[in-house]
This record gives structure tokens, C-alpha cells and sequence, in this order.
């Protein structure tokens, strides 16, 4: 058996002029990524609308999510969610001090 040891904090990009989505394992119906944001947000107008269920939690930083028709939600480091299919979120503001650091787990999705 190899295992292959790692850190979700290192190989963080120095510059980031785009959110970073990283795939870290799929399985069948699954798919875990590391996101890394810096300031980054939702295109004005843009929703997520995913035709599967999401599991995020953030693990440095901070950001401000959107939900349609819902005040914003603000999370901190150790916050977590569950974001069911076809809820129209957006990202409206990561931290631009430090650097945002997502796992997001997507369920029931085709890989």
C-alpha cells in the first residue's frame, strides 16, 4: 500500500489572479477540491445553480456567501455548510489580507 502524504496548505499560489480549484480525490458520485481564494468573488449578476449537492467548509480566511433571497453569510475559519442541489448561492467577498482555503465535497455528481 503507498500512501501518498500531503498538505492542503502547501503549494499555495504566491498570486492568484483567479480563484484556484484543485481536485484532491474522486469517487464514484464524489468529488473533493481544494479552493483558494484571495479576494476573489461571484461575477456580478452569477449564480452557482449545481445540479448536485455540496459540502463546503473553510479552513483559513474568511468569506461572505450569498444565498437567493437570503441575507449574506459571513464564515470564519471552521464554518461549514451543506448546500443542497439547484440553491442559487455566490461568492460575494473572500478575505484580501489571507488567503481563503476551501475543501469543498460535491455529492451525487457524475466524475
Amino acid at each position: 500500500m503507498l500512501l501518498d502524504k500531503k498538505n492542503l496548505f502547501a503549494n499555495i499560489p504566491e498570486l492568484l489572479s483567479q480563484e484556484s480549484f484543485e481536485t484532491l480525490l474522486t469517487r464514484d458520485g464524489i468529488r473533493l477540491e481544494r479552493i483558494i481564494s484571495h479576494g476573489h468573488t461571484t461575477p456580478a449578476g452569477e449564480w452557482y445553480d449545481q445540479p448536485w449537492d455540496e459540502w463546503v467548509v473553510l479552513l483559513s480566511g474568511s468569506a461572505s456567501l450569498q444565498f437567493e433571497g437570503e441575507e449574506p453569510l459571513q464564515l470564519i475559519p471552521g464554518d461549514y455548510l451543506f448546500i443542497p442541489a439547484r440553491c442559487r448561492h455566490r461568492v460575494e467577498a473572500t478575505d484580501k489580507q489571507v488567503k481563503s482555503v476551501w475543501l469543498a465535497l460535491h455529492l451525487n455528481q457524475d466524475v
